[in-house]
């Protein structure tokens, strides 16, 4: 007798399971706190917000009780806030607002992958007809003039040594690492030096060199050449640019199109007045 019970109930659980889950949307109510309702589009939003790394390895389970209970908590207190929002609330929540759907908007322009023809053009406008480079390493021991410099130069023809010395005498940070500027473009620098460094041979001392800056007494430690990277070395960096070059871009567009009336007269140091906002 208890065969076709068996059976028939073994049917029924086939068919229940096989029935469609119920459709939920954004707006599927998931708690709510004194009627106000939090929704799964919330929920969502929240874990959106959170990223992968943040949750990684957490079962849904956890993460779902986890995020409820900050929503309740942060519902609860909220309503706390009154109504209506005092004129600090308002404002900040507004400066939220736009913050949000401005950073919502650009995020979408920025998402789609580059494509080649993008990257080349970010990598021809960087460095297309860019020819290879001379990087300088020099040392220098600053002083203020002409005589001290040309006192230091006598010194370093009769053997002293030029570290020594850019550590006793020079008037610029330099002096405690022996004058060694570090490896830099001429273009970096201010003329006079950028052309003394040119002239001179690997391991060589100038003569006094006038800047801005005082007097100068040059050593060529080394230089070399630097070409352009090729495009393939730094793609991914060039995906970063087009992206930003992107979003700047939407950024002019949309201003450039919008209507903007500024009021005249108001004085910059109403930005200082808090009391505007009351308590």
């Amino acid at each position: 007798m208890l065969k076709p019970f068996l059976a028939t109930t073994t049917l029924i659980a086939g068919c229940i399971s096989a029935l469609p889950v119920m459709a939920q949307d954004a707006g599927t109510t998931v708690a709510t706190v004194n009627g106000e309702v939090i929704t799964l589009g919330q929920m969502i939003a929240m874990r959106q917000g959170l990223g992968p790394d943040a949750t990684q390895g957490m079962p849904d389970a956890a993460l779902w009780d986890l995020m409820l209970d900050q929503m309740i908590r942060q519902t609860a207190v909220a309503q706390t806030a009154g109504d209506p929002l005092s004129t600090r609330d308002a404002a900040a929540l507004e400066i939220e607002r736009r913050a949000y759907l401005a950073g919502s908007v650009l995020e979408k322009t920025a998402a789609a992958e580059p494509s080649e023809a993008e990257l080349k053009a970010a990598y021809d406008q960087a460095f297309g007809g860019a020819d290879a480079k001379i990087e300088y390493n020099a040392a220098h021991i600053l002083v203020k003039t002409k005589e001290e410099a040309e006192a230091i130069e006598k010194q370093l023809a009769e053997g002293a040594d030029f570290g020594e010395l850019a550590a006793e005498k020079s008037t610029d940070n330099s002096g405690p690492n022996k004058g060694d500027l570090g490896w830099f473009q001429p273009e970096q620098m201010v003329a006079p030096f950028a052309e003394a460094v040119k002239a001179l041979e690997k391991g060589k001392v100038s003569a006094p060199v006038e800047t801005q800056f005082g007097w100068h007494v040059i050593k060529l430690i080394d230089s070399r050449e630097v070409t352009p990277p090729s495009f393939d070395e730094i793609k991914p960096q060039l995906a970063v640019q087009v992206r930003r070059d992107r979003v700047q871009s939407a950024i002019e567009k949309r201003v450039s199109e919008s209507k903007v009336e500024k009021t005249e007269g108001l004085d910059p140091g109403l930005l200082n007045q808090t009391d505007i906002l009351g308590e």
